[in-house]
């Protein structure tokens, strides 16, 4: 029976049990998408990233699953996937490229910072769908939208006391995209929270896409290109964000938790 090498990460933290879980897995050819799925449904994770070499050298094709669907972009399973090579696949070079959905993405190596070159996503003004309200149950002092509705809170302790109601929420169904909270913060620059309705994992402990599109709005806000965030779920994580222009910079650290092999028929 073949196997899989697998590796299980906590990425965007110092310390184990902290930041948000991946599993990482080294493929040597695509395996068909309902096994990954599969894979990733056991793995119940909030991310599975699956990645083979690209022919090129520090160059890989790279997806990502939710236990339920294939994401189009997760920056904390990328994260993982580049710490997996650097630290236990012997990658000694400086920098990784991943090609996927969202286009070629690279992750750069700087001692224990890995940092993300993500697309920048500015978010739009939008409107508020009644069942996010309700469901949020704290009217916003703003909404934007890009894959995630952005709601934007005038004090962090707001966005850290909410109690979403998940049966209201799940109500909707905004595939591939969540709700993000957001506010200036009391010790750094901003924080964060992501909710995704309908899924078994309803709050992301660490989320990294979303700054693609928090980056910017909250660079003009602040009138920063360099911050420091915090997403305050229960696990917490810190990134260190950068706006440069169409692109962001997210960075991070990553902490190992376990290494084993995956059985498949």
């Amino acid at each position: 029976m073949p196997h899989i090498p697998i590796y299980q990460v906590d990425a965007f933290t110092h310390e184990l049990f902290g930041g948000n879980p991946a599993a990482v897995c080294l493929l040597e050819a695509w395996l068909p998408t309902d096994i990954l799925r599969k894979i990733a449904a056991e793995n119940f994770l909030p991310e599975t990233a699956f990645f083979i070499p690209s022919g090129h050298q520090g160059h890989y094709e790279l997806r990502w699953f939710t236990p339920e669907i294939e994401m189009d972009l997760c920056g904390h399973a990328t994260l993982a996937s580049a710490h997996v090579l650097f630290n236990h696949l012997g990658w000694d070079m400086h920098q990784i490229t991943f090609h996927t959905q969202s286009g070629a993405l690279t992750v750069s190596k700087n001692n224990d910072l890995l940092t993300l070159n993500f697309p920048s996503r500015p978010a739009v003004p939008a409107s508020l769908p009644t069942e996010i309200l309700k469901g949020i149950g704290v009217y916003p002092m703003e909404v934007l939208k890009a894959r995630d509705y952005i709601l934007v809170y005038h004090d962090e302790e707001i966005v850290r006391n909410l109690q979403p109601d998940k049966a209201i929420l799940d109500q909707i169904n905004l595939d591939p995209g969540g709700i993000i909270v957001t506010a200036k913060g009391k010790h750094v620059d901003f924080v964060s929270r992501f909710f995704t309705p309908q899924a078994s994992i309803f709050e992301d402990p660490v989320t990294g896409s979303a700054h693609c599109s928090l980056i910017p709005f909250w660079s003009q806000q602040l009138d920063k290109k360099e911050m420091i965030a915090l997403q305050v779920s229960p696990r917490t994580g810190k990134l260190y964000c950068v706006d440069a222009g169409d692109r962001v910079l997210i960075g991070g650290t990553c902490k190992t938790y376990l290494e084993g092999n995956i059985f498949v028929p």
